[in-house]
């Protein structure tokens, strides 16, 4: 393993489609199909695989799609802490200001958690999953959560792993407007206790969590 992982040497931008159809309560799965899917950057670090991405945008909000196959324990959840559960994170800044090292009020921090037998009960839960929104470390000033409620995920497991869907409504994203801004800073981190963690890029020796300057770029495309 390299000093410095290859992956610190790019900044890198992923095209991400408009998508007609968003997440409803009664729908388990977003629209998206092959294309949406992010392209594999562990390889540049000889790292493995468990987790496929997929996205997809509209005027409504943000939708990702996380595919976890090979795992042959439960789904793990750490109910104290959601963001050492199994699961999908994710870090989102509307402006897309790389050039901070600390968080301004367009960059939101949220976690979204597959269903599991321990869930019921807990979070914000619309349909069978959980998701929560957190306030990031360091930040200069704190991204709005009051409508955290509004978030959504879904989840289906399945032999060897489960599907999760996360829709992110444009209320809950301050600064949100294609139009103007197409350009949105971006990192995920999905975590399970049996695989371990597969990053955007790189990993827990950086400080990605609460510096906006190590995420990368979602291009919203139409």
């Amino acid at each position: 393993m390299p000093v410095v992982p290859h992956r610190f040497l790019f900044r890198f931008s992923i095209p991400v489609s408009h998508v007609a159809k968003r997440a409803t309560g009664g729908q388990p799965f977003l629209d998206l199909d092959a294309a949406a899917f992010f392209p594999d950057l562990n390889p540049l670090d000889d790292a493995a695989s468990f987790a496929k991405i997929q996205a997809g945008w509209n005027e409504d909000g943000i939708g990702f799609r996380v595919s976890v196959t090979g795992k042959k324990m439960p789904i793990a959840e750490t109910p104290d802490e959601p963001r050492e559960s199994d699961g999908f994170q994710l870090w989102l800044d509307t402006r897309n200001t790389q050039s901070i090292h600390r968080a301004s009020r367009f960059c939101h921090h949220f976690a979204f958690l597959p269903a599991s037998s321990a869930s019921a009960g807990r979070g914000k839960k619309n349909g069978a999953g959980t998701a929560y929104q957190f306030a990031i470390a360091l930040a200069k000033e704190d991204a709005s959560s009051n409508r955290a409620g509004l978030l959504r995920t879904a989840s289906k497991t399945l032999a060897g792993g489960y599907v999760l869907d996360a829709w992110i409504p444009a209320e809950t994203l301050t600064g949100y407007d294609p139009t103007a801004n197409p350009l949105i800073g971006f990192y995920y981190a999905v975590r399970d206790a049996e695989l371990g963690e597969q990053f955007l890029a790189v990993g827990r020796d950086f400080p990605f969590d609460h510096d906006p300057s190590l995420w990368s770029t979602l291009e919203l495309t139409p």
